[in-house]
């Protein structure tokens, strides 16, 4: 068996009037974050970390923000479609950091964790920090993730 590992990392910036979604969650916000599809800088970086872990580009390569396809997507499919693209790989953990400033996310780490594990199959471990008032995190200008993730393939 061959253990592999991939890094992920999203961001997006802060804007009123869309929602703020982590992990597949809804999180109470006046703002939301702004992309091509839900934003979601969690699952990205999980997208991304995989596809580096199976040596298979990002995540701009297979679910690009010019593909009208994407607009608006919930994150949680791409997630999904992530999985057959990693052939013979199969996820066997992920860890994650989000960082922003506000809301604070202890409520809700849980509940992001379990929506990415129903996906993935595998365990998945979800913290969060902020950025102390320091830079444009600090500021609240945006949000921010980091994700390994660790996927097993079987040596035929």
């Amino acid at each position: 068996m061959t253990v592999l590992s991939g890094i992920g990392y999203d961001v997006h910036q802060f804007a009123a009037g869309r929602p703020l979604v982590l992990g597949g969650v809804q999180v109470p916000s006046e703002r939301g974050l702004v992309g091509h599809s839900d934003a979601d800088v969690l699952t990205h970086a999980v997208i991304d970390a995989l596809l580096g872990a199976a040596g298979l580009g990002d995540i701009g390569e297979h679910f690009p923000d010019t593909d009208e396809q994407y607009r608006g997507a919930d994150s949680l499919d791409l997630l999904a479609a992530t999985l057959p693209l990693l052939g013979a790989a199969r996820p066997v953990h992920v860890d994650a950091t989000v960082v922003l400033e506000a809301p604070k996310l202890a409520d809700y780490k849980a509940d992001m964790a379990a929506r990415l594990s129903a996906v993935l199959g595998c365990s998945v471990n979800v913290k969060a920090t902020r950025g102390e008032k320091l830079g444009w995190i600090g500021r609240g200008e945006g949000a921010a993730c980091l994700a390994i993730a660790t996927v097993a393939r079987d040596d035929a």
